[in-house]
């Protein structure tokens, strides 16, 4: 068998070490990206597997985010992505870190985008599901299983995919609504849920239970008359949110 050049051999061992092979998003992809996460001034962006910079620097430039991180193993590219940076002006707000990925401190970041492989976003995903509700996620090219992305956009034949972190409302609640008191009993799966409302010794269906980021909305069938609610949950809380055709001045807490 052949040996491999020194060259190509030590290219070659760079390219298994790392857990994602480098593939530069192109630039309508990486606008798309950020529209998707409505990103913007009050937004910090976290980047995993940020290759050249391209997409923290493109969150700040075109999207005049607060500021943008971004990660990578590959000490090359970060080189790369801070020149980038010093080059486009803006090192005060985008900073690039050799690191690995899975152990990147993602707390800070209201939107997170990435670029990685199938395996890699699984292996992932249960620390994105941490994150505080209401945080944006968006992937180039790969889904997360069955964590149904809540937008989609096929560029071409490039898709980019969005997630926005739900709010947690596993368990039982207890609310007090117009009508007395009643408590929910649901089993939330990623953004959806359903359960029990039970009111005055009757027990009803929760039904098209939906959760973006921290708003809530479900709806109660009672024998046939269908009650939709909408609200916000903020941590063992919920409070309704004024809505058209929708049951107001109810609040809960988790029992």
């Amino acid at each position: 068998m052949a040996m491999l050049a020194p060259a190509v051999a030590q290219q070659d061992l760079r390219y298994y070490e790392l857990d994602v092979p480098y593939v530069p998003t192109p630039p309508e992809v990486v606008s798309a990206m950020l529209e998707m996460a409505q990103a913007g001034p009050e937004d910090f962006v976290i980047d995993l597997g940020s290759g050249d910079g391209r997409i923290a620097i493109a969150a700040v430039r075109e999207r005049n985010a607060r500021g943008a991180f971004g990660v990578d193993i590959d000490r090359e590219r970060v080189d790369e992505a801070n020149e980038n940076a010093r080059q486009a002006g803006v090192t005060d707000r985008v900073t690039f870190k050799v690191q690995d990925l899975f152990k990147t401190d993602l707390s800070p970041a209201s939107v997170i985008t990435m670029y990685l492989l199938p395996n890699v976003n699984m292996s992932l995903r249960p620390k994105l599901l941490e994150m505080p509700a209401g945080t944006r996620i968006v992937s180039h090219a790969f889904s997360m299983g069955d964590w149904r992305a809540d937008a989609f956009q096929s560029l071409g034949r490039r898709d980019v995919y969005l997630w926005i972190v739900p709010a947690k409302v596993q368990g039982e609640w207890r609310i007090q609504g117009p009508e007395g008191p009643m408590t929910l009993q649901l089993e939330q799966t990623f953004q959806t849920f359903t359960g029990t409302a039970r009111h005055a010794d009757h027990v009803y269906a929760v039904r098209d239970g939906m959760l973006k980021g921290k708003e809530i909305r479900f709806s109660i069938d009672k024998d046939g008359v269908v009650q939709s609610w909408v609200g916000l949950v903020e941590g063992g809380s919920m409070v309704s949110i004024d809505s058209p055709g929708t049951v107001i001045g109810w609040s809960g807490g988790r029992q």
